[in-house]
């Protein structure tokens, strides 16, 4: 029961901020200078003042500003996204055409990173050997040294262009007919190297937080008297130390799922991806209000998801959090 009631209490403290992302996309893209009647314009390399009002008709940008926003809210409250001139499509079935893609790509480049950072921040904190903790925190320096960008590139010249390992390219082959256990092998070649990437951008992150977090806890009361009563090592280290260690992780987890999608946007460019990342730039470079709207509105309610989630793997690993959020 009291589990029901926070899940209820966090929703109902996420509505009002889901109506706050709804009018600031809203007046913010509304405030950027030009719409999709110049764009048009430009690439007709001509138009008329009749030609040019006629399509911000078309588009309902010759409405006042108050009234456009209205009907947008209305929109929204119907699950209605609108419609996107540009590529002549509902804006929801182009977000959820290409939405799983860029979730697979995400998804697995933060798994990968949480996993193996976590794992490598506590061998750093607690292993005896300097040459490994040496080794491990090169490798944390290399992922906070390198742009993501740079070196996508240059894993394609190597696994593709050189040793011609990997697809440099797509969610699969082009033009393949492949089925079943063939079409699952080609896609997971075809992640190999923008998960790598992805991934490799924020381990270090992970490292360092998680090799910090175990030498905090391992100084607590509580992981000295289970030293004192003769626990082993790797009982202290996986019982007591690790489990109270990922509650920083867990937050930098939810607050990096957000920013993995700033960070798809240029590796989807790089590796030509089919996600989000290629539609919305694609979006800001015709102009097209509606479908970058959607596409906010999609991100921002995804990253209100993941923070709820966070808060309830919170008060999961840590039940003093949840008390204190009660009173």
């Amino acid at each position: 029961m009291r589990a029901l009631k926070a899940a209820l209490w966090r929703l109902a403290q996420a509505v009002p901020v889901a109506l706050m992302v709804v009018v600031l996309n809203f007046f913010l893209l509304k405030a950027v200078p030009g719409d999709m009647a110049d764009v048009i314009a430009g690439e007709a390399g001509a138009a008329t003042p009749e030609f040019m009002a006629q399509l911000r008709s078309q588009f309902g940008d010759d409405q006042p500003l108050p009234a456009q926003f209205i009907a947008y809210v209305k929109k929204v409250a119907t699950f209605d996204l609108g419609w996107s001139f540009r590529y002549n499509a509902s804006v929801a079935s182009l977000i959820f055409d290409r939405l799983a893609a860029t979730l697979l790509l995400m998804g697995l480049a933060l798994l990968l990173a949480v996993l193996l950072g976590s794992a490598l921040g506590v061998v750093a904190a607690t292993t005896r050997q300097g040459w490994l903790r040496r080794l491990i925190g090169l490798f944390a320096t290399l992922g906070f040294a390198l742009p993501a960008f740079w070196l996508g590139l240059m894993i394609v010249v190597l696994f593709t262009l050189k040793l011609g390992w990997l697809p440099s390219s797509g969610l699969d082959t082009m033009g393949s007919d492949a089925h079943g256990w063939a079409y699952l092998r080609d896609v997971t070649v075809h992640l190999v190297m923008p998960v790598g990437c992805l991934a490799f951008s924020y381990l270090a992150m992970y490292i360092r937080l998680m090799h910090e977090a175990v030498r905090d806890v391992s100084q607590l009361d509580f992981v000295r008297t289970a030293r004192a009563k003769g626990s082993s090592r790797r009982r202290q280290v996986w019982r007591h130390v690790v489990p109270n260690a990922l509650v920083p992780v867990v937050t930098l987890t939810g607050v990096q799922f957000g920013a993995l999608l700033s960070g798809s946007v240029t590796l989807e460019t790089v590796f030509a991806w089919p996600g989000l990342g290629q539609l919305a730039l694609a979006a800001v470079s015709s102009r097209d209000i509606n479908l970058l709207l959607g596409l906010l509105f999609v991100t921002s309610l995804f990253v209100v998801v993941v923070n709820l989630l966070t808060e309830a793997v919170h008060g999961w690993l840590d039940p003093r959090i949840e008390h204190g959020a009660r009173r």
